[in-house]
């Protein structure tokens, strides 16, 4: 019998974070752990941003234990920098779960 799997998504951004976990127990049925934002708006620095994110997601990996990451990829987009903050945002969240 396989045991159940924590997964934390993400939905990446550099003014408003988004968060949601589950749990998928071992029938496949998904399961409400927890859910959330990181508010960067007050933040100015670009790169405090970033320390923000990872701090943050650093804080959730340990706290959660997750099997497995999901993060939502950056859509394409008519102004490039949007994407290319997207594109940091997203990095930095992957970079915290890969040093755990």
């Amino acid at each position: 019998m396989e045991k159940s799997k924590v997964i934390l998504g993400i939905d990446p951004g550099t003014n408003i974070l988004g968060y949601g976990i589950i749990r998928v127990d071992a029938k496949g049925r998904p399961h409400y752990v927890d859910m959330g934002v990181f508010d960067l708006r007050k933040i100015e620095d670009p790169y405090e941003k970033l320390v923000n994110i990872f701090t943050g997601v650093g804080e959730l990996l340990e706290e959660h234990h997750p099997d497995a990451l999901a993060v939502e990829a950056p859509f394409y987009g008519k102004n490039v920098q949007v994407v290319l903050k997207l594109g940091r945002a997203q990095g930095a969240a992957i970079t915290a779960a890969v040093m755990r």
